[in-house]
């Protein structure tokens, strides 16, 4: 990787490739909440926290929307967090935060998704499967 005239690194950040790697960890994240979640007692309690859960979606959309604006807001010039040196002016910041509110937003969409579809398969179960608890 370069560096252009102001040391930041080049080729510089894609609105696709910050969702593909934001969408990868959210999937990742999915097993660590199935280990919670099938590690809860009780079916109303593993189906509380899952419905709870699931509300993290909603900071998800709210966080991708405010990301695609900083993005727009920034106006192609989008720097990694670790560009933070070449930051040299208040209205700079906001290219580091399209991309960290974009990853964030997305991230947590997918855990959100999963937490909500989780709900539905625990609320179907039947009631002597391993799935109802």
């Amino acid at each position: 990787m370069g560096v252009d005239q102001d040391g930041v690194l080049l080729p510089r950040l894609r609105p696709v490739h910050v969702a593909r790697r934001a969408v990868t960890f959210g999937l990742l994240g999915v097993v660590p909440l199935m280990v919670v979640t099938l590690s809860i007692d009780g079916h109303s309690d593993r189906e509380e926290f899952l419905a709870v859960f699931s509300a993290v979606g909603f900071f998800g959309a709210f966080f991708l929307v405010v990301g695609a604006g900083f993005w727009w807001a920034s106006a192609g010039d989008v720097r990694r967090l670790r560009d933070w040196g070449t930051v040299t002016t208040q209205g700079a910041a906001l290219t580091l935060a399209g991309p960290l509110f974009l990853r964030s937003g997305l991230f947590l969409l997918v855990l959100g998704a999963a937490a909500f579809g989780l709900y539905h398969l625990v609320d179907a179960a039947p009631y002597d499967s391993w799935l109802h608890g």
